[in-house]
């Protein structure tokens, strides 16, 4: 109830003043998954929440929950608590329990936002491929075009969900975790490739259309 309120109110002023396209949204799948999207400020998972209706699971870094009032509206939206600065067993097994229970898990497999003026993907942590190896569950690739701003549209693209099966069943070692999230690296530059190129098109499209007219 708590997070339906949350999404409704939020929703409304996001809708007016931070109007959010989210392309592919098909692509998500039913039942449990983790969502991997870039990083590229602090409205991307409000974004998110509110422009998709299913309750969906974010690893929230610790600070945000010491005031206790605080602390408890993050877990009724569905913040999972993390020691960024530690091995955090309690916030791993959180995950895993989310996952296991058909639900979505949310996260930056950057870790932090992405600062870099194109966007480029940073370097990809292990916690994606380790929840979804241990899990067993797809991974969905998304990516923000572009920082939202005030007023100015922010579009998702959500891309084809893939599987780590074959690392099923296997230790999750730093080779195992390394190799696998390569792969999700590689799937989510080609999904950011696929959009600029799709973005760089349109623009091309765009200009010899408006040329056209000026020549008229």
């Amino acid at each position: 109830m708590v997070f339906r309120i949350a999404q409704f109110l939020v929703g409304i002023y996001l809708k007016v003043f931070y109007p959010t396209k989210i392309v592919g949204k098909k692509n998500i799948p039913k039942g449990a998954a983790i969502l991997s999207c870039n990083h590229t400020s602090n409205f991307d998972a409000i974004l998110i929440a509110t422009n998709t209706w299913e309750k969906k699971y974010y690893l929230t870094k610790k600070e945000w929950f010491k005031n206790k009032l605080i602390g408890w509206f993050m877990k009724k939206i569905g913040c999972i608590k993390i020691d960024r600065q530690s091995t955090d067993i309690t916030a791993v097994k959180n995950c895993l329990k989310v996952l296991k229970d058909g639900k979505k898990l949310f996260i930056f497999p950057e870790g932090t936002r992405n600062k870099s003026e194109d966007l480029s993907l940073g370097q990809v942590k292990q916690g994606v491929s380790m929840f979804a190896i241990k899990a067993k569950v797809p991974v969905v690739p998304m990516y923000i075009s572009s920082r939202p701003k005030f007023c100015h549209r922010t579009i998702i693209t959500v891309g084809e969900p893939f599987e780590l099966s074959e690392f099923y069943g296997q230790k999750t070692n730093e080779e195992v975790l390394e190799k696998a999230s390569e792969i999700v690296a590689e799937n989510m530059k080609s999904l950011q490739e696929q959009v600029v190129l799709a973005d760089a098109e349109k623009k091309a499209r765009k200009r010899k259309k408006d040329m056209k007219k000026a020549q008229q």
